[in-house]
Formats: structure tokens, C-alpha cells, sequence
């Protein structure tokens, strides 16, 4: 419930080193709107209130921001308690000098708090309201002054304007819009509260001797996607029925309509500059930090790939890479994302035009591998049982990119692949390592669930794909880009054990589940290090996507001499995963100090940069890769969970 309310609070702690008592306050101001055009469109108005419950008493000013679409109410507002006042001023000009705000608060410290509705505002003009919160600090005393911002826009339409949505916090706070002040009392009587949840939650990783420090700034920092990530959190109608989600072929998704309408539809940007919803091929690497921390999240939004899965979107498109023509969504294949939140998301999904991603390798993998991944971490049962038929109907598609028979997929000859402008032929390490940690999980997945002939369909898949993955790309130190020969398929790729990070984040690397040797693994590991790292703007930035054999960057395709600070958070989780603890945090704090320190790119991690003079795509998302970090450091401590067969998920008649 809490972490979907609209509020910040902010706590001021006042502390006087003077022999005398001092007069303090402390004055929050803020415009009417978002700072777009429509702050101007005219017929914007405010108004002070009060509100008492519970023996706690707030007060403030209500911002109502009368926009012919998604129209909102923003409130700011103090705490008053014994010996705090809070005083306001209802209407005042943002758009000048603000003299007359600041003089009135000069004279005596308090705001003049007149009483009724600001006049709404003519077209052309602008308005703001500000709230005062004051205190007398004793002498060598302390005081708290605690103010707060809510923001109450509980109907929302996207850029069609087809479908009226819910947000997630009107389940609690009511839909009609008038919940501004009582999201503001609840912010200030429950802060402390919130305080001591985070702190319990972040102390022992901050109070880890063990740990460097600017790992637990990245580790916590680095969520600022989640919330800042054009994100949104809806509720499901309450009219609504199975039907209306499931289209025509997701019948068979028995707990989707329990699972969505307890916690909600959860979707996030790719980037603030790539606007396509759960990016799904991205969100795979980000995924760790949503089923670690909001797990039912996580499952929320594979129901919603899932239904996407089965169904299909007939519609032609053409696309700009290929100049080629295709229906929009075909059955049985993985989405690129939900949609874009300047059409209809959920509803029109792939608004994503390079490539047509029916053809990509990874997609399809990326979802099997994060439904054994999340049924690991959540024991939760139910939702295995119903993502295993639509991971059996996504490997079924994926089959027949192995056009050879030999248990191991082929690319095709194009950027088939979340690294859609790096070109790859035939076998590759990237999607064909993908490839055999989902036929292994397939393998487990089937076992849990007592499918002995889809086990041994799978098994055989793998046993012929791993001797066909070593033949054709093993080079007795790491794994080729690609086997096509080309000039560039000896390149040394970062990312080559992505899928032993995900199999060595569900306990799947070892014994009987050792899909790649793990001398194997180690050897591309400690080359990559070497090469990729080190030999790279002398080892301060990272890891390279592509480096070739001679410690040159790989200069084939503008993706490939590109350092991605997702992709390096996975690799050293990798690392980590397979006991090069050290070089793991070396090769992650490059990127670190790189981005939050060098390039003064504090909360705006870009998807990638170069060596030099380069960044692309500001506020994105797979850094979030960085809990895979933590998650596979309490592997190592003993602290991850170890499966079980309990069956759990919402229950409901």
C-alpha cells in the first residue's frame, strides 16, 4: 500500500547552537502544474485546508490543476503540533519577483494564511501557493519541522484517450480526487514509520564492513529508475472479468485475473528517451531488483507478457531497419514491450519499429529463463504451473531458429537481439548461450512439475547443444561472438555468460546442472577481465561490449565498442556467482565512478557510453541490473533461498 502512495515528505531538523531561543521558519512554495504549456491554459485555482484525525493535525494549500485531460490536484502542506504553526499564502505569482510573498514572511516570520478560493487563474497566467511551517528552537535546543508534497491523480488516460485507468493508490485513497489531504496527513503521521522499515532494510548491507562504500550507493541509488522511469502502477477495473484481460487465447492463464486484480498492472519505460513500456529484452536484466524487493510486481507484469504470449496483433507495420512489412504481433512469440504511453499500453503492444522482433533470438528466451528465475526467489507455485505452458509455446517458436538440428539456435544474419546494432551469423555466445540456460530451466521446470516427456525432450536438447555450443564457438579461451568466420566473430563479448549468470542465480551451474564447463566459464571470465576491463581506458571504466583478441575495441558496429552499465552490473554478478569477487567489484565500480562521479550523471545512468566524448540514452533502465549484484553476494553468504514445492500466490475463491 505504501509504496504506491503519490507523496514526498521532507523533514527539516533545526538545531540551535546559539545561548538564546531562536525564531525559525522554514517556506514551501511550488507552482500550479508541471511546468508544461498547460500551466497557462487558464482555470486553475487554490485553496488553504485543514485536516484533524487521530489527534494529528495538518494543514496546507490545494493546487487544483484543471487540465482537460488527467486533470490533478497537488497539495503541500506542514505538520502543526505544540509549539509548531503553519501559515500560507493561497495564490501568488510565480512568474514575477515574488516580493510580496517574501515580505510578508520577513515581517514576522508567518505567512498571512487569507482564508477561501483563489480566483482562477486567466489564460495566459500562472499560479503557485506556499506553506510556512515556524518554531521557537530553544537555546542549544532541537526541533523538527516536517512538510510535505502530495500529488492526487487517480483517473489517467494515455495518448489515445480510449481507456480510463485507475492508479494503484485509489484502491486506498478513494478515485474522485479529493484525496490530496488526506494523503498529506497520512505522509506525515506515518514518515517515522517508513523510516524504520527503510532502515531495517538497508542497515545491513550499509553496515557491511565487507562491502565497499560506493557499491552501497549504487546498489540503492540506482532504484531511482524504479519510481523515476515514467513509472506506472494501476489497479485492474472492478467491473473487470477474465475475458476482458485474457483476449481470445488466455483462457489458460488461470490466476492471471487474482494476480492482477491483488496487485495491480506494473509497467516502467525502457528510458526516459525510449518510450516503449517493460522493454522486455532490458527488463531482463533489471528484472533482479523488482522480484528481490517488490516481488508480486514481478509476477504482475510476466502475466501481463504472458497473455501478450498467446495472443495476436494482425495489424501490418513496416519496419524502418529491413524496409520489410509484418503483422504488428504474431502468436506464441514474446513482445518487445506493452506499448507506448503516448498510445495505448496493455492494449496495442510492440510500438518498438527497428526491427520486426518475431525473429529475435533473445526475447522468447529471456521470458523462460525469468519465470524458473522468479519461481525460485517466490516459491510460488501456481504462477509456475501457469507460465509453463507459455514457456512450452515460446521454446516451440524458438525451435525453429535451430535450422541445423543440432540442439543450438542460429542468428540470422541481422542485430536479432537486444543489441539491435550489432549484426550476428549463425551460432552465437550471446543468444546461444540464452538458449541452453532456458532448455536447462526447461528441463528443471518440468521435473518440478512431473512432465517426464517434456523433460526428456528438453534433456536431449541440451545434451546435443552443448556439445554443439563448445564445437562451434569454444576457442580454447573464450567463447566467439559469433561462428560465422568474419572478420568480427572472434571478438571477446562481455556479455557471453549471460546465461550462466541466470542459471548461476537460480543454483542451476553445478552437479548435473553444469550447462557450461566451468573451466570454460572461468577461462571467458578472467579473459573478459583482462581484456575487456583492464585493457580498456586502463581498467577505470568498466567492461567494453566487444574487444578483439589484439586489446583493440571492437569498432564493427556502434554497439560494440560501447561500455552498457547494465550489461557490466550482470557481469560482475557473473563473476561474483563464480567466486572473482574482487574482479567483479573492480569491473563494476569503473562504471560507477564513471557515471555518478566523473560524468556527473547522478540519477540519470545512461544505457551506454564510450571511451571518450560519448553517452547515449540517459535514465535507463537495465543498471537496475545491479541487485542480480547482491543477490548473487548472498548466494555466496548462504542467504538465498533454496526452492520448495509449497503452493503460494494470492488465494482467492
Amino acid at each position: 500500500q505504501d509504496s504506491s502512495l503519490p507523496v514526498g515528505v521532507f523533514i527539516w531538523e533545526v538545531e540551535n547552537g546559539r545561548d538564546e531561543d531562536v525564531e525559525v521558519s522554514i517556506m514551501f512554495s511550488l507552482q500550479n502544474g508541471t511546468g508544461a504549456k498547460e500551466d497557462r491554459s487558464g482555470g486553475h485555482w487554490n485553496e488553504p485546508f485543514t485536516l484533524q484525525k487521530d489527534g494529528e493535525r495538518v494543514a496546507g494549500v490545494l493546487l487544483h490543476h484543471c487540465a482537460a485531460v488527467n486533470p490533478f490536484t497537488l497539495a503541500i502542506s506542514a505538520r502543526e503540533k505544540a509549539g509548531t504553526g503553519v501559515t500560507h499564502v493561497t495564490a501568488f505569482n510565480p512568474a514575477g519577483l515574488g516580493r510580496e510573498v517574501w515580505q510578508d514572511l520577513l515581517q514576522d516570520g508567518k505567512l498571512d494564511s487569507p482564508t477561501g478560493k483563489s480566483s482562477p487563474t486567466e489564460k495566459g497566467e500562472v499560479t503557485a501557493a506556499a506553506v510556512c511551517a515556524s518554531c521557537r528552537v530553544p537555546a542549544h535546543g532541537h526541533k523538527t519541522l516536517e512538510l510535505a508534497l502530495a500529488w492526487d491523480m487517480p483517473c489517467v488516460h494515455f495518448g489515445s484517450k480510449e481507456k480510463l485507468h485507475l492508479r494503484r493508490y485509489t484502491r486506498f485513497f478513494g478515485s474522485k480526487g479529493d484525496a490530496a489531504p488526506a494523503l498529506s496527513h497520512y505522509a506525515l503521521t506515518h514518515y517515522e514509520e517508513w523510516e524504520r522499515k527503510i532502515e531495517a532494510w538497508q542497515n545491513p548491507i550499509l553496515e557491511n564492513s565487507q562491502l565497499p562504500s560506493w557499491y552501497k550507493s549504487a546498489l540503492f541509488n540506482e532504484l531511482y529508475f524504479m519510481t523515476d522511469g515514467g513509472t506506472i502502477w494501476m489497479e485492474v477495473p472492478p467491473d473487470c472479468c477474465a475475458q476482458d484481460l485474457q483476449g481470445p487465447a488466455g483462457a489458460g492463464l488461470s490466476h492471471l485475473l487474482p494476480v492482477l486484480r491483488e496487485y495491480g498492472r506494473f509497467a516502467y519505460l525502457e528510458g526516459q528517451e525510449n518510450r516503449m513500456y517493460n522493454t522486455y529484452d532490458v527488463h531482463f536484466y533489471a528484472s533482479f531488483a523488482l522480484v528481490m524487493l517488490w516481488p508480486k510486481l514481478q509476477i504482475s507484469l510476466q502475466y501481463d507478457i504472458a497473455v501478450t504470449v498467446v495472443n495476436e496483433d494482425v495489424q501490418p507495420r513496416q519496419y524502418l531497419m529491413c524496409g520489410q512489412t509484418a503483422q504488428v504481433k504474431i502468436k506464441n512469440v514474446v513482445p518487445h514491450d506493452i506499448g507506448d504511453p503516448g498510445d495505448e499500453p496493455w492494449q496495442r503492444v510492440n510500438a518498438y519499429l527497428m526491427h520486426d522482433t518475431a525473429d529475435w533470438k533473445d526475447l522468447n528466451l529471456k521470458f523462460v529463463l525469468q519465470v524458473y528465475r522468479d519461481y525460485y526467489l517466490t516459491h510460488d507455485s501456481l504462477y509456475l504451473q501457469d507460465m509453463w505452458p507459455v514457456c512450452q509455446a515460446v521454446m516451440e517458436s524458438e525451435l525453429k531458429f535451430d535450422m541445423d538440428n543440432d540442439g543450438l539456435i542460429e542468428n540470422s544474419g541481422f542485430a536479432d537481439q537486444t543489441y539491435d546494432a550489432w549484426v550476428v551469423h549463425g551460432a552465437s555466445a550471446y543468444c546461444g548461450g540464452l538458449w541452453l540456460a532456458a532448455v536447462c530451466m526447461m528441463c528443471k521446470m518440468a521435473e518440478v512439475l512431473g512432465d517426464t516427456e517434456v523433460q526428456q525432450k528438453y534433456l536431449d536438447i541440451l545434451n546435443k547443444g552443448k556439445e554443439a555450443f563448445e564445437r562451434r564457438l569454444w576457442n580454447g579461451k573464450y567463447y566467439n561472438y559469433d561462428s560465422s568466420g568474419s572478420g568480427a566473430s572472434s571478438s571477446i563479448m562481455s556479455d557471453q555468460c549471460a546465461g550462466q549468470w541466470f542459471l548461476g542465480a537460480c543454483g542451476l551451474d553445478q552437479g548435473e546442472f553444469e550447462v557450461f564447463p566451468k573451466s570454460h566459464v572461468l577461462s571467458a571470465l578472467k579473459t573478459i577481465f583482462e581484456k575487456n576491463v583492464l585493457s580498456f581506458a586502463g581498467g577505470t571504466m568498466g567492461a567494453v561490449n566487444g574487444m578483439r583478441p589484439d586489446g583493440v575495441p571492437d569498432a564493427s558496429s556502434v554497439q560494440s565498442n560501447e561500455v552498457w552499465i547494465g550489461v557490466v552490473y550482470s557481469l560482475a554478478a557473473t563473476m561474483i556467482q563464480e567466486g572473482m569477487v574482487e574482479e567483479g567489484f573492480r569491473t563494476a565500480e569503473g562504471c560507477y565512478r564513471t557515471v555518478w562521479e566523473r560524468l556527473g550523471m547522478a540519477f540519470q545512468t545512461p544505457e551506454a557510453y564510450r571511451e571518450k566524448k560519448v553517452y547515449r540514452s540517459l535514465a535507463y533502465m537495465r543498471p537496475l541490473s545491479i541487485w542480480s549484484m547482491q543477490l548473487a553476494l548472498e548466494r555466496r553468504a548462504g542467504q538465498a533461498p533454496a526452492p520448495t514445492e509449497l503452493p503460494q500466490g494470492p488465494t482467492h475463491p
